[in-house]
């Protein structure tokens, strides 16, 4: 079977069939909560993301998909679809930026490690888990994380409860959250609602970025 639906490769799909749409509006939703990992020296060895897709997406994803048991799918018959996500977001760079004490760091991770992708049935939503290393720990008083789509075809957005959690981290440390003040999308929006193509453009995305600063004195 042909594991098509990567959620980039989605996202332009029905950017070409709403053509007469904006081209830099959100098309596919992610719910997410983040993990920062620390090693015993207080260094960050890396990022746990877990992101979870709107609904309708969801759907569009699981489509064709063989399943044992009718209105659920396990990780083992999600593990094709979750490689290839994985695979695919490596030219995107993760979706994920990172500031090292006030500098901005390019190519800093890994390829992803532990990912799957779960199934809940009754949101009917799928979530993809993947874990960013990085390629050198990083052990900083101030490190920053941006999570965004560039062009704006995905808006992200943190959970409501417990979106950041410090994992393993020296007491001192302490995590903040900014979200990007996005009411003029919200999530409720969806495809079959007219968009004007005056309030976006190409390349906007990082004006909703969503950020993790992290401390430690």
């Amino acid at each position: 079977m042909l594991y098509r639906f990567v959620f980039l490769i989605i996202v332009t799909a029905c950017l070409f069939a709403g053509s007469e749409r904006a081209d830099a509006h959100p098309h596919v939703w992610v719910t997410m909560t983040e993990e920062l990992l620390y090693a015993p020296d207080g260094s960050v060895t890396g990022v746990r993301h877990a992101w979870t897709f709107d609904d309708m997406f969801s759907a569009f994803a699981t489509e064709g998909i063989e399943q044992k048991t009718k209105g659920t799918f396990t990780r083992e018959e999600l593990a094709p679809l979750a490689k290839v996500n994985v695979e695919s977001l490596k030219d995107y760079g993760y979706f994920t930026y990172a500031r090292v004490d006030g500098k901005r760091h390019k190519d800093v991770f890994l390829d992803p490690v532990d990912y799957y992708l779960d199934y809940d049935p009754k949101d009917t939503v799928l979530t993809l888990h993947f874990t960013l290393p990085f390629k050198v720990p990083v052990k900083a008083k101030a490190l920053e994380l941006e999570v965004y789509d560039p062009e704006f075809f995905i808006d992200f957005g943190f959970a409501e409860k417990d979106p950041v959690r410090l994992v393993s981290a020296p007491t001192q440390c302490t995590a903040t959250i900014a979200k990007p003040n996005d009411g003029n999308f919200p999530s409720s929006l969806r495809l079959d609602q007219a968009f004007q193509t005056s309030e976006a453009n190409a390349g906007m995305g990082a004006s909703f970025a969503n950020k993790i600063s992290v401390t430690c004195p």
